[in-house]
This record gives C-alpha cells, structure tokens and sequence, in this order.
C-alpha cells in the first residue's frame, strides 16, 4: 500500500463580487461571517470519519500539501476553533447567530454528504446552513454563471506548481473565461501574480506564491476543506510502481517478479 500527496484540493466557495445582488442580500459579504465559517468546521474530523483518514486537513491555505512551495509554517489558515467563530459573530454583529439569516449551499449528490457535516458542524454555533441539491449540469452552469452564493468545489492541478491553485483568484481568469468561480478580486494579488510569472528564482517565486496564499486565507472567499491523498495497491511481485503528486499512471520502470512456477 503506498499513500502520497494528491494536488488537489477540496473547498467551499463563496461568492464575493459587491456588484452582484446575490452577495448584496448575502451575509457572506462580511468577511468575519466567512472566517467565522472557516474556523467553525472541524476538518481533522471530517477527513477521519468521512474520508476514512484519505487525506490531509487544509489549514495551511488553498495550495495543498504535495508542492515544493508549501510551506504550514508560512501561510496560516484556518484551524478548527469555535471560540475564535463565535468571536468574529459577535465582531459581524450576531452573537451566538442570533438574527444571522440562513445561509444556503447548493451542492450536488457527489457532495452531500460533506455538505450534512458541514451543516451540522456550524449549526452549533448558530449558523444555519440550507443544502440545495441539484443536478450536476445545472450546479456546473449556475456557478459558471455567479448564480450561487456557496458552493462545494475541488481544483486538481494540471500541472505541478502552486500558480495553478493561485491562478483561480486573478480578476483576469473571472468566471465563465476562468476558474475565478467567487469573482476574488485584490489589486495587490493581481500584481504579485503577474510577478510571479516572470520570475525564474524558485525561492523568490515561491515567496510570491506564499504571500498570495495568505492573501486569500485573510479574505476568505474560500473554506479549503482537505488536501487530497494518493492511495495505491500493489502487489507483491510488481516493482517500480511508484505514485506521484499529479497521480499519473507511469509505467516505464515497472517490472513484474516471476514467481515460482512461471517462465
């Protein structure tokens, strides 16, 4: 059994564009409701229980664990930490969410479940949480199209560099041209993105890549959810099978022990 890290990530989504009327009418617009939700969810647990120990908590930021630039101790996320949630509802102004209007996540069967917990884990707190389950056409055009306040996503790497996780917060790659599907938009990012992308030094990049992370952790457009594991079963007589960050299937080296009895 063999079990790396997977570049992916799964999260919730929030919508955050001030233009549109959704987020208007939204608690969501408040930031402290959105770093609220991120500290008020146990993601230890719900990797254990739900993910049967498949995968890693995200609270070191949105770009998962498995990339050379992830760095826990650098960019700081959210730990499960009711006390701090209940805190930043009273800093929203609805201590023990009283008055907070209900709070809808529209999902699809695939995600349900994650969605129940999450709703049961921040209903403790006061934040009521209605699931919308709805077929997988529809959800993908109605977040395409900013028609959804939250949302259950994950975001697997094509390739493998964190400016693949980043790239979905620049204001140029707004969805349906991008994957920006919660319309992040900060100047400073924006800037520091398009640095990035010039700079050849790793470290120096890797630097720009950890200050952006950060960026979104503050702003909180995103509840990062888990990082994703590779699991693998192999048998005894295959050698040279190895799993890698982007789980791609590579065969050149994998040879198969004969076994007594065969030629």
């Amino acid at each position: 059994i063999e079990k790396r890290p997977y570049l992916k990530t799964d999260y919730l989504g929030i919508l955050i564009d001030e233009k549109s009327e959704i987020v208007k009418k939204s608690p969501l617009k408040l930031k402290s409701i959105r770093q609220a939700i991120n500290y008020g969810i146990d993601k230890e647990k719900l990797v254990k229980y739900l993910r049967n120990n498949i995968g890693m908590s995200a609270s070191s930021g949105f770009v998962p664990h498995g990339l050379p630039s992830f760095d826990s101790s650098k960019v700081k996320g959210y730990k499960y930490n009711p006390e701090k949630a209940r805190d930043l509802l009273i800093v929203a102004g609805f201590p023990e969410g009283k008055g907070l209007p209900a709070i809808t996540l529209t999902t699809t069967v695939t995600f349900q479940t994650h969605c129940e917990f999450i709703q049961h884990e921040l209903g403790t707190l006061g934040i009521n949480i209605n699931i919308e389950v709805i077929d997988d056409a529809t959800y993908r055009e109605m977040v395409a199209q900013s028609k959804i306040s939250m949302f259950c996503k994950n975001w697997i790497a094509d390739y493998p560099d964190a400016e693949n996780f980043l790239g979905i917060f620049y204001s140029k790659n707004f969805t349906p041209a991008g994957g920006n599907y919660t319309k992040f938009n900060n100047f400073k990012f924006d800037k520091l993105y398009e640095r990035s992308l010039k700079e050849k030094n790793d470290s120096l990049r890797y630097h720009y890549y950890r200050q952006m992370d950060q960026m979104v952790m503050d702003e909180a457009p995103v509840v990062p959810l888990f990082y994703d594991e590779i699991i693998r079963f192999v048998q005894n007589d295959v050698q040279g099978l190895e799993s890698n960050p982007m789980n791609l299937l590579i065969l050149k080296r994998v040879k198969k022990r004969a076994t007594a009895g065969e030629e």
